[in-house]
């Protein structure tokens, strides 16, 4: 059985941070994978098929074994993995994909706005759609940016993480956010 150095220190009526259940995998060329079981990472780093990229400070102890609790790993040989199916920008992808901030004021968004109108002619497609707060998108209303005078503080594009991977990604570890990055 493994546990934390923690686990064998500490008092009892002290609080630990719990362990982390899940663990971030990555390709050898560091492209997000899928999310893995803290069992299946341990088994996947003791088999050699894969190395802690990124783990929280506390170590895995065995009998026979001290490992790095693993947060986030990189296998060691590339998996060639077949097309994926893009991920649709729902309002739920796209509201991850902002960090459920406003495009057009920077505070909290609750909705999505077509940066193009597609009551004129814009497609409901990642480079077009952003998340906005409900005051943002009414005065916005069917116009365009240019019409209004904003601009926006990025440029809208699809995320780099699979059907996979953005499933979880409402509840991902914080360490894992540079690994996830749109």
């Amino acid at each position: 059985m493994l546990t934390t150095a923690a686990d064998q220190a500490a008092p009892h009526d002290v609080e630990r941070a719990p362990m982390p259940s899940r663990t971030l995998l990555l390709n050898a060329s560091g492209d997000p994978l899928c999310i893995v079981t803290l069992h299946r990472a341990v088994v996947l780093v003791m088999t050699g098929k894969a190395t802690v990229l990124e783990s929280d400070g506390r170590v895995l102890h065995s009998s026979h074994l001290q490992m790095p609790l693993p947060v986030v790993l990189v296998l060691t040989r590339y998996v060639h993995v077949p097309h994926r199916r893009p991920v649709p920008p729902t309002r739920r992808t796209v509201l991850q994909r902002d960090d459920h901030r406003c495009a057009y004021c920077g505070g909290g968004a609750d909705t999505v706005d077509h940066v193009h109108p597609r009551s004129r002619g814009g497609r409901h497609e990642w480079t077009n759609v952003v998340a906005a707060c409900v005051r943002c998108n009414h005065r916005k209303a069917d116009r365009t940016l240019h019409e209004l005078g904003w601009e926006l503080p990025f440029r809208p594009r699809a995320p780099r993480w699979s059907v996979t991977v953005g499933g979880a990604a409402g509840r991902a570890e914080p360490a894992w956010s540079p690994y996830l990055v749109a």
